[in-house]
């Protein structure tokens, strides 16, 4: 199976030696994004502004392969703090429009750039058949 690298200057860039993205056959499989925007800068402290700019570069990354956000097929969520995960869960039924991808939902000590939120998602994009 051939892997190819997804890229898009509409999202943050990778902090570290990791893609944005990975295409394994018809499945996408996006690292973790963080509430930056596409020039690096954090975000608002809040968790509904974190989450929105968060699904943003999801979208961002989903659209660079052709994707979309109701292609993905699981969310694993990682929040600094559960007592948020009402405020969490509102945009986030917002930004994805009614489609629900299987989710895992942890909250964990500590992310990166102390960023109150993270989202990786596998979505299902059908290659081009040529």
């Amino acid at each position: 199976m051939h892997l190819h690298e997804i890229t898009t200057d509409l999202a943050p860039a990778a902090i570290g030696p990791y893609a944005q993205a990975i295409r394994a056959g018809d499945f996408v499989y996006t690292s973790g994004q963080l509430p930056l925007t596409a020039s690096g800068a954090m975000i608002a402290t809040s968790m509904s502004d974190q989450t929105r700019q968060v699904i943003l570069n999801l979208k961002a990354v989903a659209e660079a392969c052709g994707g979309a956000l109701s292609q993905a097929v699981k969310a694993n969520v990682y929040l600094k703090d559960l007592s948020l995960f009402a405020e969490f869960n509102a945009v986030y039924e917002q930004m994805f429009e009614g489609h629900k991808p299987a989710r895992s939902t942890v909250e964990v000590a500590r992310l990166p750039k102390d960023a109150l939120v993270e989202i990786e998602l596998v979505l299902y994009v059908p290659a081009e058949k040529k």
